[in-house]
C-alpha cells in the first residue's frame, strides 16, 4: 500500500506545472547566433540591427492603428473604424514577418512594449482622442518614417548581398505601407461631398 502511494505521489508531481522557473537568457539581445545561411556575420548583424529598428517602428504604427480604431469619431467613423482595424491586422502580419527574419538571421527580435517605446522613431501620440483628420495625418507621418527607413535598408541589404532581407523590405514592407498610405490619404483630400465643382 505504501509503495502505491509513493508511485501515485510521483505521478502527480510529474503532472503538476513547474511554475516560477528562472534561468539565464540563452541569447542576449544584440548578440548573434551563427546560422548556416551563407551570409557573413557582419551582414547578418547589420540586417538584424536595421530590422529591429524597423520592427519597433512597425509595432508602433500597428498600435497607432488600433488606438485610432478605438478612438475615431465623426462622419467617417464607420469606414475609418473598419479601415484602421484592417490596417492594424496587416501591420501585425508585417511585425511577425520582420521578427521571424531577425530570428532567421541569428538575432533576437524586439518584443516588449517598453523596448519598442525606447527605440521607435515615430512620435508618441497623446493618450486622448483626436479628430479623424489629425489621426490620419499622424498615420501618414508614421508610414513615411517606415517607408523612408525601409527603402534605405533595402538598398543596404542589396549592397551586402542579403537578398532575403531586401525581398522582405521591398515585397512586403514597402508595398504594404504604400498601399495603406493611398487608402488613408484619400480620406483627407479636400473635395466637396455633395456637389461637383
Amino acid at each position: 500500500m505504501a509503495k502505491f502511494t509513493l508511485e501515485a505521489e510521483a505521478i502527480l508531481r510529474r503532472a503538476a506545472p513547474l511554475t516560477h522557473q528562472q534561468a539565464h537568457e540563452i541569447q542576449l539581445f544584440g548578440h548573434l547566433v551563427r546560422m548556416p545561411i551563407a551570409l557573413s556575420e557582419q551582414t547578418c548583424k547589420e540586417s538584424v540591427d536595421n530590422l529591429n529598428q524597423l520592427l519597433g517602428d512597425t509595432m508602433t504604427l500597428r498600435d497607432l492603428y488600433k488606438k485610432h480604431h478605438w478612438q475615431t469619431t465623426g462622419p467617417m467613423f464607420y469606414q475609418l473604424h473598419l479601415l484602421f482595424d484592417k490596417h492594424y491586422d496587416e501591420q501585425d502580419e508585417l511585425v511577425d514577418t520582420i521578427a521571424e527574419r531577425i530570428q532567421l538571421l541569428g538575432g533576437v527580435s524586439l518584443a516588449m512594449a517598453h523596448d519598442v517605446a525606447e527605440s521607435t522613431l515615430i512620435p508618441r501620440p497623446p493618450k486622448g482622442r483626436e479628430e479623424a483628420a489629425v489621426q490620419i495625418s499622424r498615420l501618414l507621418h508614421a508610414h513615411e518614417i517606415v517607408l523612408k527607413e525601409a527603402r534605405t535598408m533595402a538598398r543596404r541589404a542589396t549592397e551586402t548581398g542579403d537578398d532575403g532581407t531586401n525581398d522582405l523590405l521591398v515585397s512586403d514592407v514597402i508595398r504594404r505601407n504604400e498601399l495603406q498610405v493611398w487608402f488613408v490619404a484619400e480620406h483627407v483630400v479636400d473635395v466637396p461631398s455633395t456637389t461637383a465643382v
